[in-house]
């Protein structure tokens, strides 16, 4: 079965296998001015929760506040799989769950490790995903593309587009 098969056949599950081959994407608070900025994820499809380790010292977390909405952008890395997933974003101090996902990897960015004062879980509860997924293979695409421009009524049929609900956001 294609990779296009798989996602035609459940697109949640590719999205979940997806942010776990993935180690960062981009982020961005809905109500801030600023650019969204990469930051490594932690995913738990069970909760239908993304986790973010950062400092409160940064404009990300100020811009968090209390709770707000955050997009959280990937893309794979053969480029076949993109994904634009929304949701409620907000400080946690969910202690046990920090300590699960610590790793040196996140103890290299903070003085002191995990007991530095100014690190900081964000979890984000997911609402929605926007989903694409495409053949990947350029000689395919190249295909599609002579195909519709030699017939002006069509478009290139490179891929699928799906949008799924998260029924248990907040």
């Amino acid at each position: 079965m294609s990779r296009l098969d798989e996602f035609r056949e459940d697109p949640a599950h590719m999205l979940w296998q997806e942010l776990g081959d993935l180690r960062a994407g981009m982020l961005g608070i809905s109500s801030a001015q600023d650019a969204m900025q990469p930051m490594s994820h932690f995913s738990d499809a069970a909760a239908g929760k993304l986790w973010f380790i950062t400092s409160d010292e940064t404009d990300l977390v100020r811009h968090v506040g209390t709770g707000d909405q955050a997009q959280f952008c990937v893309t794979s890395q053969d480029q076949s799989f993109f994904a634009c997933l929304t949701g409620a974003i907000r400080q946690s101090t969910d202690s046990a769950k920090l300590d699960e996902l610590w790793s040196p990897a996140a103890a290299a960015w903070f003085e002191g490790g995990r007991d530095n004062p100014h690190v900081c879980l964000l979890e984000m509860t997911l609402s929605e995903a926007a989903l694409w997924a495409s053949t990947g293979n350029p000689l395919a695409v190249g295909y599609e593309m002579l195909k519709a421009n030699m017939a002006s009524d069509t478009t290139p049929d490179v891929g699928e587009h799906v949008v799924i609900a998260f029924p248990h956001a907040a």
